[in-house]
C-alpha cells in the first residue's frame, strides 16, 4: 500500500491556485536577490553571472549575509558546499550557521569567504591520480551561475545547497562542474566569432541549453528488499522472463496507475519547490517504467536540476512504498532507460541558432551551425560514444530500444534534401515552382520548422530546433556529454569562424564550406532504422567506428586528437584526461566485480539450497508414487542437469572474479571482467533462470519478474 507524502499540498484546486508561487520557493533566485540585495549589489551580482566579470569580496559578503538570512527565514540551519565528484553522483558535507559566542551562546554567521570558497577533505573523492591519497585538500567554488536552493528531508531538515565547482589544490577539475563551465565558455567564444563574420552585432553571449528527458523504472519496496542483486548492483542479475512483457504495446502513454499518479504529483511538487520545471510525466514502453522531461535550462543549470531530479525520485519513491531504479538494464527482456540529452545552442536576445528563420539570412546561419554538428559529431564521433560508457550502459545501447554504439546524425530526408541542393547549386521544386537555393540571397527559401520526424533509433537526431543525443545512459550524469559537445562545437565553429573572417565573399565562403563538409562528412548523417542489420553494414562501409563496450570506447579520451582538442580550449589537460580514463575504466571493473560477488552469493544461498530442497521433495515424490513417477523422474532430471551445470559455471564464476581480482593494470583488469567474468555470470544465470521455469513458485527464494514489473 502506498505510503503517504507530507508535502503540504494535497488539494489540488489549492495546488494550481499557489503554483506560480510554489514554483522556485526554496531558490535563492533573481526575483529573491532582487527583493534582498541593495541595487548595487544585485547589479554587480548580475554581471559575474551573465557576463563573468570578477566577484568582488565585498559583493560576495553582502550576498551571503542575504542568502543566509532567507535560508534561516526557510527553517536552514545548515549550508553545504554542493558538488559533483567524478563518482558520477553528487556531494555535500553540512556546516550549521551558529559561532559560538562569548557569553555561551551562539549567533548565526555566514560570511562572504564560506559562500565563495570550501575546503572539503578530497582523499576519498577519485581522482585518477591528479593527487595522492596523503594530499587530502580540495577546493570547492562557488558557481554563482546556477542559483542556491534549499533541499528539505523526509524529517523536514533543511539545508542550504550552494553549486560549487571542486579542484584540487593544483587546480586541476575533480569533479564534473569545472569542465563543464569550462566548455560553455569555449562554444560561446567561437559560436559569438561566427556570428560576428555573419554579421550579427547584437549578441554578446552564446550559451548552450539542454532539456534532459529522464526514464526510470518503479518498484515495490517489500520486493525490492527481496532482491538483493537490485540492493546491490541496481539491477536483476537473475530472472526468467515473465508471460507478458512490453509486446502487447499497452504500457506507452498508457494510463497512469493512482499509485504512480500519487508518486509522481509528489516528485513535481518537490521538483517545483527548487525550480526544476518539471514539465511531462507519462507511461515509458516497458512495464513499471517511466519518464519526466523538464523544459531546458542553460547546460550547467540543467547538469544541476538532472542529478537532483535522480536524488529527488528515488527519496520520493521510499515515500510511498516503492523504490526508483535508474539504472539503464533492471530486467532483462524488455526496454531499459536512457536519458535524452536535447541540446541547442541560443544567444542572450532569443536566438535559437539551430532554428530555422524567416529570412535567407537567417538561415543561412542555421545552415551553417547545423553543418558545424555534422562535421563535429563525425570527426569526434569516439569521443561522444566514450561519454557514454558504462558498465550499466552497455546492457542498453544496440538492444533495440536505444541506439546502437554506432554515432550517427539524423536531419530527416526533406533538410538533408536542402543541404544537398544548396551545396551542389541545384534546383528545388515544389510543384511547378523550382528555384536555385542560394546562400545569402532572397532566393534562399524559408525552412520548414519542425520538418523532421523524431527518429527514434537514431543517436544523435534533429529535432526541429535541438539536436537530440539519445545514447546517454539512464544513471549518469550529463556533464560529460554535454563537455563533450560544447567542445567539438567549439572547434568545429573555430574552424568555421577562421574562414569566414578572412572571406571577402562571406556568402560565397558559407557556400564552400557547406560543400566540403557535405563531401567530407555526409557519411555521418543516417535518416534511417538504426537498429536495423542493414544499417550496421553499412556504417561499416563507411567506415563509422562501432566501439560496442565501455573499455573499448573509453580510449577515446586518451588519444592524441582528443588531447589536443580538449587542450586547445582548456577544456581539460592532458592529465585530466587520463585521470578520467583511469576513473571511468575502474568503477567498470568495480562494478562488474559487485555484480559478480552477487551473483555469487545469491547462487549459494538462495538458489541452491532451494534447488536442493525441491530435488529432496521430488526424491520423496518419487519413492511414494513408484510406477507413476515418469512426471516426476523427467522433472528431477531437467532439474538436476540444471543444478550440476549451475555449480560448475559458479565454479567458473568464482575463478574468473579471482583471477580478475588480481590483475594489477586497471585496463587489463577490466578486460578481464569484460571478457571472462561477465560471461561467466550470463552463463550462471541461463542455468538459474531455466530452474526458476521449473520450480514451484513458492519454493523460488525471490520475487519474479511478472512480481517486479507488474505490482504497482
Amino acid at each position: 500500500m502506498a505510503k503517504s507524502c507530507n508535502c503540504g499540498c494535497n488539494n489540488d484546486d489549492v495546488l494550481a491556485q499557489n503554483l506560480p508561487s510554489l514554483f522556485g520557493s526554496n531558490v535563492f533566485n533573481f526575483r529573491v536577490m532582487k527583493e534582498r540585495l541593495p541595487k548595487e549589489t544585485y547589479k554587480a551580482l548580475r554581471q559575474t553571472i551573465d557576463m563573468g566579470t570578477t566577484l568582488q569580496p565585498e559583493v560576495a559578503a553582502i550576498v551571503a549575509n542575504a542568502m543566509k538570512d532567507w535560508a534561516i527565514e526557510k527553517g536552514a540551519t545548515h549550508y553545504t558546499h554542493w558538488f559533483q565528484p567524478l563518482t558520477g553522483i553528487t556531494a555535500e558535507k553540512h556546516d550549521s550557521f551558529i559561532a559560538p559566542t562569548s557569553d555561551g551562546g551562539v549567533i548565526m554567521e555566514f560570511s562572504g569567504k564560506q559562500l565563495i570558497q570550501g575546503e572539503p577533505d578530497a582523499s576519498s573523492f577519485p581522482s585518477g591520480g591528479l593527487r595522492v591519497t596523503f594530499e587530502a585538500r580540495g577546493y570547492t567554488a562557488w558557481d554563482c551561475t546556477s542559483p542556491a536552493f534549499l533541499k528539505e528531508d523526509g524529517v523536514g531538515d533543511v539545508t542550504l545547497c550552494i553549486p560549487t565547482a571542486f579542484c584540487s589544490w593544483r587546480g586541476e577539475a575533480l569533479d564534473k562542474k569545472t569542465p563543464l563551465l569550462r566548455s560553455m565558455e569555449a562554444v560561446s567564444k567561437q559560436a559569438l566569432r561566427v556570428l560576428r563574420a555573419m554579421g550579427n552585432t547584437t549578441s554578446v553571449r552564446v550559451t548552450s541549453t539542454v532539456g534532459a528527458e529522464q526514464e526510470y523504472f518503479l518498484v515495490d519496496q517489500d520486493l525490492y528488499q527481496d532482491r538483493l542483486d537490485l540492493i546491490s548492483c541496481g539491477r536483476t542479475l537473475f530472472g526468467a522472463p515473465a508471460p507478458k512483457g512490453q509486446e502487447l504495446e499497452d504500457q506507452y502513454f498508457g494510463a497512469i496507475k493512482d499509485r504512480v499518479s500519487a508518486y509522481m504529483k509528489d516528485l513535481d511538487i518537490e521538483l517545483w519547490k527548487m525550480g526544476i520545471s518539471s514539465k511531462t510525466k507519462h507511461n515509458e514502453v516497458a512495464p513499471g517504467q517511466f519518464e519526466m522531461a523538464p523544459v531546458f535550462s542553460t547546460t550547467n543549470i540543467a547538469t544541476d536540476h538532472n542529478q537532483l531530479v535522480m536524488e529527488t525520485m528515488q527519496k520520493v519513491a521510499i515515500r510511498h512504498g516503492m523504490v526508483c531504479l535508474l539504472h539503464e538494464k533492471p530486467f532483462a527482456g524488455v526496454n531499459g532507460s536512457g536519458k535524452h540529452n536535447n541540446w541547442s545552442l541560443s544567444t542572450d536576445d532569443g536566438i535559437n541558432l539551430l532554428e530555422p528563420g524567416n529570412t535567407p539570412a537567417d538561415n543561412a546561419q542555421f545552415l551553417v551551425f547545423v553543418c558545424a554538428m555534422m562535421k563535429a559529431v563525425d570527426v569526434h564521433a569516439d569521443i561522444l560514444r566514450a561519454t557514454c560508457g558504462s558498465a550499466g550502459n552497455d546492457h542498453r545501447l544496440g538492444a533495440n530500444e536505444a541506439p546502437p554504439a554506432i554515432v550517427s546524425v539524423f536531419l530527416g530526408d526533406e533538410l538533408y534534401d536542402v543541404f544537398s541542393k544548396v551545396a551542389k547549386g541545384e534546383k528545388t521544386c515544389k510543384g511547378s515552382n523550382c528555384k536555385f537555393l542560394n546562400i545569402g540571397v532572397d532566393s534562399l527559401p524559408e525552412l520548414p520548422k519542425d520538418n523532421t520526424d523524431r527518429n527514434r533509433t537514431s543517436p544523435f537526431a534533429f529535432t526541429g530546433n535541438k539536436f537530440e543525443f539519445r545514447m546517454v545512459g539512464s544513471a549518469q550524469s550529463i556533464a560529460g556529454p554535454n563537455v563533450a559537445l560544447n567542445t567539438i562545437a567549439a572547434e568545429t565553429l573555430d574552424e568555421i569562424a577562421n574562414r569566414l573572417e578572412k572571406a571577402k565573399n562571406v556568402n560565397a565562403e558559407v557556400l564552400a564550406i557547406l560543400k566540403e563538409t557535405l563531401a567530407k562528412h555526409g557519411r555521418i548523417v543516417f535518416n534511417g532504422n538504426n537498429y536495423s542489420d542493414d544499417w550496421t553494414k553499412e556504417a561499416e562501409k563507411r567506415k563509422l567506428p562501432n566501439t560496442k563496450t565501455t573499455i573499448d570506447a573509453l580510449k577515446a579520451f586518451v588519444t592524441p586528437k582528443a588531447i589536443k582538442l580538449f587542450g586547445a580550449y582548456k577544456v581539460l589537460s592532458k592529465d585530466e584526461l587520463h585521470s578520467r580514463y583511469d576513473i571511468y575504466v575502474e568503477q567498470y571493473a568495480k562494478q562488474i566485480n559487485i555484480e559478480a560477488l552477487t551473483a555469487i552469493q545469491m547462487t549459494k544461498r538462495l538458489f541452491i539450497p532451494a534447488v536442493i530442497y525441491f530435488m529432496t521433495d521430488l526424491g520423496n515424490s518419487i519413492e511414494v508414487s513408484g510406477k507413476y513417477s515418469v512426471v516426476q523422474k523427467n522433472l528431477q532430471a531437467k532439474v538436476g542437469g540444471l543444478l550440476e551445470s549451475a555449480a560448475k559455471n559458479l565454479a567458473k564464476l568464482e575463478d574468473e572474479t579471482k583471477k580478475a581480482k588480481a590483475i594489477d593494470k586497471v585496463d587489463k583488469q577490466a578486460a578481464a571482467y569484460r571478457d571472462k567474468v561477465a560471461p561467466a555470470m550470463a552463463s550462471l544465470r541461463a542455468d538459474i533462470d531455466a530452474l526458476e521455469e521449473l520450480l514451484p513458485a513458492d519454493l523460488w527464494p525471490v520475487p519474479v519478474y511478472s512480481d517486479l514489473l507488474f505490482n504497482l
